[in-house]
């Protein structure tokens, strides 16, 4: 006689007990390909978090036309401001830019002369504020963190050219370069008191008559000689100069 194949049992023809372990069996080899195939995904990463930086610490290529007063670039991995430039057009061929830097890490100057188009980069700097608390006996200066309250020292060296602009608890950025303070920028309008001068004379403003003031800062300007010991007065801190009575 003919054999037919014998069906295969579904899951409804096992008994009760036997149904739970086919069942587990099944989860089970589930649950086992899934953790494979878990182990040889490839890992994910937030690229758009990873690459992200803060705008002022992108370096950023530029040429000589967008040189201008103050800019600091990277040369020889350290950071070079620029103090001055000036442009010279020729006759024939392109024009060449003379440029004067400071290296904001050793203080050295360096006058260089450029063919028109030759590429810099910016520096990767950072600016925070920080506010002035006081000076220890070497000459370094201390500053706190506005945001943090954690205290910075800025060695002398580096605070020397604006050291006498900055005032008690006032407010400055500090620039970073690689971590390193590398510059103090004090801003370039201020409103100081005038300390010690000689006495303010009537009559003295239509003249032009000038004289010598210390300020509360510690710097020495020339002011109008009406003006006298106590007053208010605004600075152009960038020139050392005289810009008006604080309330006018």
């Amino acid at each position: 006689r003919s054999l037919s194949p014998r069906p295969t049992p579904s899951i409804g023809t096992y008994s009760q007990p036997a149904c739970r372990f086919v069942v587990t069996m099944k989860l089970s080899i589930l649950a086992s390909l899934l953790a494979s195939a878990a182990a040889f995904a490839p890992a994910s990463h937030n690229l758009a978090v990873s690459s992200v930086r803060p705008a002022s610490q992108l370096a950023v290529a530029i040429d000589t036309s967008d040189i201008k007063n103050g800019l600091t670039v990277e040369i020889d991995g350290e950071p070079w401001k620029v103090l001055s430039f000036s442009i010279m057009k020729q006759a024939r061929g392109a024009a060449k830019t003379t440029i004067k830097f400071k290296n904001l890490k050793r203080g050295n100057t360096l006058e260089n002369t450029y063919r028109s188009g030759e590429k810099f980069e910016t520096a990767m700097i950072e600016k925070k504020p920080f506010q002035y608390t006081y000076p220890d006996e070497n000459g370094n200066m201390f500053f706190m963190d506005m945001e943090t309250f954690e205290e910075t020292m800025v060695e002398a060296k580096v605070v020397e050219d604006v050291e006498k602009w900055i005032d008690e608890g006032m407010e400055v950025n500090l620039v970073f370069f690689k971590g390193e303070v590398i510059e103090v920028v004090v801003p370039q309008t201020m409103t100081y008191t005038i300390a010690e001068t000689e006495p303010g004379i009537k009559g003295n403003t239509a003249q032009g008559v000038t004289k010598p003031a210390i300020l509360s800062c510690g710097a020495t300007i020339t002011v109008p000689g009406y003006l006298s010991e106590g007053e208010a007065i605004k600075v152009d801190t960038a020139k050392g100069e005289f810009l008006s009575r604080d309330n006018e």
